[in-house]
C-alpha cells in the first residue's frame, strides 16, 4: 500500500481512521519516504495524534520526512487561482469567497474539487513520495473522492474540464491512488464499510485496497484464570469470589474476541480476501493520542513486515 503515491484513509466516525493515518505516515517517513499527511475535516484529531495542537494549510514538518497539513477551502481556492489562473492574490479573498460559496452551493462538487485537487496537485508535482489523507468519514467520503468525475459529467469543455480530467486520471490509476477503509470489529462499522464499498464502486473506479480492522481484541485463554488450589491464604469465600470474577471476565473477553473474529470473517468473505489485516487493541495504559500512534505504528510495521 505504501508503494502508492496517494492513499485515502476513511471509515465510520470513531473507528480510529485519524490514528491509523498518522501511524501509516509515521511508518512511511521512518522508511525514508518524504510524506505529506493531510486532515480533510476540521475536527483536529490528526493534529493530536501527531503531537500538535493544530495544523495549518501550509504543511508543517512534524519530524524528519513527515509533513502535515489541514485542508482549508479558502486557502485552497487562493492557491488554485495563483497556480492555474495565474492571478496574483493580494489581501483577503472574502469577496471572491462569497461568490465561490454561491457557485459551490449550486454545484456542490466544486468545494470537493478544490480539496481533492490540492492533494492531486501535490502528487502530480511529486513534492512528496506519498500523500496520506485522513479523509472524511465514510458517509461523506464518496462524494469527496468522486467529485472530479461528477463535475466532469457536467462540464465537458474548457479549463474546468481540463482540470478535472488530469485529477480523474490520477485518481483512477491503481498504481498511484487507493482507498483504505478502517473498521472496528462491531456491527455498525462493518455494515457501513460494506455499504461504502458498494457506493464507491458505483461512483468512481478508484482502487480499493481493502479494509483493516482496528482495535482487534487480544486472544484470550484460561492461562490467567486462578486455580482454586493456588490460593491458600485468603478465606474460602474470598477465594471463590475472586476465581468466579476472574472466570467471568475471561469468558466475556473470549466472547468479545470470538465476535470480532466473526466480523473479520464476514469482511474477508464480502471482499473475497483470504484474511483481513488487523491492528491489535492498545493496552489501557496507552490512552494518550501520541501513545496510540506509537502503538499503531508498531502494529502497521508488523503487518507490513508480515507481507514481505
Amino acid at each position: 500500500m505504501l508503494t502508492r503515491r496517494l492513499v485515502f484513509v476513511t471509515g465510520k466516525g470513531g473507528v480510529g481512521k485519524s490514528a491509523v493515518a498518522a501511524a501509516l505516515a509515521s511508518v512511511a517517513a521512518a522508511d525514508g519516504k518524504r510524506v505529506l499527511v493531510c486532515e480533510m475535516d476540521d475536527k483536529g484529531s490528526l493534529a493530536a495524534y501527531l503531537g500538535r495542537e493544530e495544523l495549518q494549510f501550509v504543511p508543517t514538518e512534524i519530524s524528519p520526512n513527515l509533513f502535515a497539513m489541514a485542508m482549508n477551502t479558502e486557502d485552497s481556492l487562493r492557491e488554485y487561482i495563483r497556480l492555474f489562473l495565474r492571478v496574483p492574490i493580494i489581501g483577503s479573498l472574502t469577496p471572491l469567497a462569497r461568490i465561490f460559496d454561491f457557485v459551490a452551493n449550486a454545484a456542490p462538487a466544486v468545494k470537493e474539487i478544490l480539496a481533492v485537487g490540492k492533494l492531486c496537485y501535490e502528487v502530480r508535482e511529486r513534492h512528496y513520495d506519498i500523500v496520506i489523507v485522513d479523509a472524511e468519514a465514510s458517509g461523506h467520503f464518496v462524494a469527496q473522492v468522486s467529485a472530479p468525475d461528477a463535475l466532469a459529467s457536467l462540464v465537458r469543455i474548457g479549463i474546468v474540464a481540463d482540470q478535472t480530467k488530469w485529477m480523474s486520471d490520477l485518481l483512477h490509476d491503481p498504481h498511484v491512488s487507493t482507498v483504505l477503509a478502517v473498521v472496528t470489529p462491531e456491527e455498525m462499522p462493518v455494515v457501513e464499510t460494506l455499504e461504502l464499498r458498494e457506493r464507491l464502486a458505483k461512483a468512481t473506479p478508484i482502487d480499493f485496497a481493502g479494509v483493516v480492522i482496528n482495535r482487534m481484541p487480544a486472544v484470550i485463554d484460561d492461562a490467567g484464570v486462578a486455580d482454586p488450589t493456588s490460593v491458600d491464604s485468603a478465606p474460602r469465600s474470598s477465594e471463590q469470589s475472586a476465581i468466579s470474577m476472574s472466570m467471568s471476565v475471561c469468558a466475556w473477553l473470549a466472547e468479545r474476541r470470538a465476535n470480532a473474529e466473526r466480523y473479520a470473517t464476514q469482511l474477508a468473505d464480502s471482499f473475497e480476501l483470504s484474511n483481513v489485516e488487523t491492528l491489535a487493541e492498545a493496552s489501557p495504559t496507552e490512552h494518550a493520542p501520541s501513545a496510540i500512534t506509537a502503538h499503531l505504528s508498531r502494529e502497521v510495521r508488523r503487518v507490513l513486515d508480515g507481507r514481505e
